[in-house]
């Protein structure tokens, strides 16, 4: 067995996103605008590790920017064997119909070593807006 090197599981983690606008709770003529957004993460690599804390940066078509910081996802720290997913949804609440989010996970490896799972950025909008 080779001994694990946490920044070589880094890339091991793959993360998927799917949003949605949640019309039904929206106010455009009050500047808000929600969306959903759905997350799987997958352990793709050959070491377990464990979802310890999040790092979102949202960004409304303003330029107004949103930072969250927390322990785990959805009250949880997942711990995902090799071949693993976990899936969980949350949302957003933008003052334009147009934003970003990307962010990282932070992870700890069965060594116990760090590394950051990075989340590319994704689009927020309402359906129809762009094209």
């Amino acid at each position: 067995m080779q001994p694990m090197n946490s920044q070589a599981i880094e890339s091991e983690i793959g993360i998927k996103v799917d949003t949605a606008y949640v019309d039904e709770q929206s106010r455009p003529d009050d500047d808000r605008y929600v969306f959903a957004y759905t997350i799987t993460i997958r352990n793709n690599g050959e070491h377990a590790a464990t979802l310890r804390s999040r790092h979102w940066i949202i960004t409304d078509a303003n330029g107004k920017v949103q930072e969250v910081h927390g322990d785990g996802v959805v009250g949880e720290q997942p711990f995902l064997k090799p071949g693993e997913e976990f899936r969980y949804s949350s949302g957003a609440i933008l003052e334009t119909p147009v934003g970003a989010m990307q962010g990282m996970y932070t992870m700890e490896a069965e060594d116990g070593g760090n590394f950051d799972a990075p989340i590319a950025p994704f689009t927020l909008a309402v359906p129809g807006l762009l094209q």
